[in-house]
């Protein structure tokens, strides 16, 4: 009896070696930004998706290469005819990290916690849109009620945002505390956040859901990735070429080139779908309030020469309100306000922007025109800032001040004061839904101070419409609107530029660019 119980217990174990990947190295990804916060459901950092889209798994996911969305933790869904309820079948047989069961009472748990207004969501709730209740049907049913149609709700099911959490872990743990406890259902497990130094996750060796979209439908080959912070650019190329990093984004142009030209490291471009680098021009304060001093900006904005300067190629130039890597773009907007300094010089003389008192600078009835220009310290948008005013002094005659601020909160007081004529932010996002937020009238960040009837009813019929055709119609009309109306100086696509040890494989990105699947990275040093 002792030979058959010994064969048993070394097939047993050959089994479960087969099945989990054997210790591997630790992968070491760094990090940009050092986030305010990374609870996926409160804060909005781009920061926190790189590593939280693999600890926490979707309802659904967007698959690139079919245009459609995918089965996630739910393995289908209705829609109902006027749009407003959606009714997810839940996977069966999925457990959180915790080991508590999915099911349709987690989901309804996250959604109400997104929702709750005291939590001010600042992303997730956004992308939840017009959900007014959140219904238990049965354990494997949950059903999303709508106040009005939002065909954007399945993008915002598929972010890392509104990934679904543990309801034990939840109520374990306050909107403080939860951000270092974090428990979700995916590939990897949360272990550890030490603020401004790392936070690291571990393979979920019981992962046996992948979204159908995936490489691979076992668990992690990396069993444990570390990610660290580097918010000086200077330090990015320094710690991968030491090793002290396998992958990390956000190279500065130079450093790609060097990549480029035989470090033995390899390159990845990724196009980030949403605004573009881009600065609002201000119709509420002097002289960016006429329309012709805005126009007579932007076409006084050799776009090519800053592409070429600060981003030595590695970006395309914008032409409007929402990059070319996000849905509905629409590319007849290309070559739209050209460069041309004697144009703009015509359109300033005719806004009646002159050099009356001869002292070189414009001036309106003999007082100083001077465009203030405030610029956040992210994304290289400091040397932008300085090529803009150097170009519109030199070709428009212009003074120009520069304001740079040190963080988001200072910027948002800036554009609380009103303080500025031209002011710089970018949101990122692969529908183009999220520019609602920055054009509607009275909306939170719309910087631009813009008041237009027609581009309101616009944004609120694309919001709404149920058609991808009618859609895309929508957002052209829209994206045309806003450049007729001089509201944005687009200056480049933004693309991440990623630098990769060669010895990391299967690395790739999600439809919004910046969050990897890590399920299907390997690394073999």
């Amino acid at each position: 009896m002792q030979k058959p119980l010994a064969s048993l217990i070394l097939i047993l174990t050959l089994a479960a070696c087969a099945a989990e990947p054997p210790p591997s190295p630790d992968l070491v990804y760094g990090l940009t930004l050092v986030p305010s916060g990374i609870d996926p459901h409160i804060h909005a950092s781009a920061e926190l998706g790189i590593p939280l889209r693999s600890v926490y798994d979707t309802l659904v996911y967007f698959d690139e290469e079919t245009g459609t969305y995918v089965p996630g933790l739910a393995t289908d869904w209705t829609i109902s005819a006027d749009g407003t309820v959606y009714t997810f079948t839940l996977r069966e047989g999925v457990t959180f990290h915790d080991g508590t069961p999915f099911d349709a009472e987690a989901v309804r748990t996250s959604f109400e916690r997104i929702l709750e207004p005291v939590n001010n969501s600042a992303k997730a709730a956004g992308l939840l849109g017009p959900v007014e209740a959140v219904t238990v049907l049965d354990e494997r049913t949950v059903q999303l009620t709508l106040s009005e149609p939002f065909p954007p709700l399945l993008d915002g099911l598929s972010q890392p945002y509104t990934g679904i959490a543990s309801p034990a872990a939840l109520a374990d743990h306050d909107t403080a505390t939860y951000q270092f406890n974090q428990v979700g259902t995916g590939p990897y497990r949360f272990v550890e956040y030490r603020v401004n130094d790392r936070l690291v996750l571990e393979r979920n060796p019981d992962y046996t859901w992948a979204p159908p979209l995936t490489v691979t439908d076992g668990i992690p080959q990396v069993e444990r990735i570390i990610f660290r912070f580097f918010p000086d650019p200077a330090t990015r190329i320094t710690a991968l070429e030491s090793g002290d990093v396998q992958v990390i984004g956000e190279l500065f142009p130079a450093d790609a080139r060097r990549i480029q030209t035989g470090s033995g490291l390899s390159l990845q471009q990724v196009s980030i779908p949403g605004q573009p680098q881009q600065f609002f021009l201000n119709t509420q304060r002097p002289p960016t309030d006429d329309p012709l001093v805005r126009q007579a900006l932007i076409i006084g904005t050799d776009r090519q020469a800053i592409a070429s300067s600060v981003f030595e190629g590695y970006r395309p130039i914008a032409y409007g309100p929402i990059s070319a890597a996000t849905r509905y773009y629409d590319a007849n907007l290309a070559g739209l306000y050209a460069f041309d300094p004697e144009q703009a010089t015509l359109l300033l003389d005719t806004a009646g922007l002159t050099d009356t008192d001869e002292d070189g600078w414009r001036d309106r009835d003999g007082q100083p025109v001077v465009i203030k220009l405030v610029t956040p310290p992210w994304g290289l948008n400091p040397d932008v800032a300085v090529l803009l005013k150097q170009q519109w002094e030199t070709f428009l005659n212009l003074r120009v001040d520069i304001d740079e601020v040190a963080s988001f909160p200072m910027l948002s007081e800036v554009a609380a004061s009103g303080d500025y004529n031209a002011i710089g932010l970018n949101f990122f996002g692969y529908d183009p839904v999220l520019i609602n937020g920055f054009y509607m009238t009275g909306a939170r960040l719309n910087w631009s101070g813009v008041a237009d009837a027609e581009l309101d009813q616009l944004l609120a019929a694309a919001q709404r419409e149920t058609n991808p055709t009618a859609r895309a119609d929508l957002y052209a009309q829209i994206q045309r609107r806003i450049m007729d109306l001089a509201l944005v100086l687009p200056i480049t696509d933004y693309v991440n530029v990623i630098g990769v040890d060669p010895a990391v494989t299967g690395l790739r990105y999600d439809a919004q660019g910046w969050f990897p699947y890590l399920l299907e990275v390997d690394y073999q040093p």
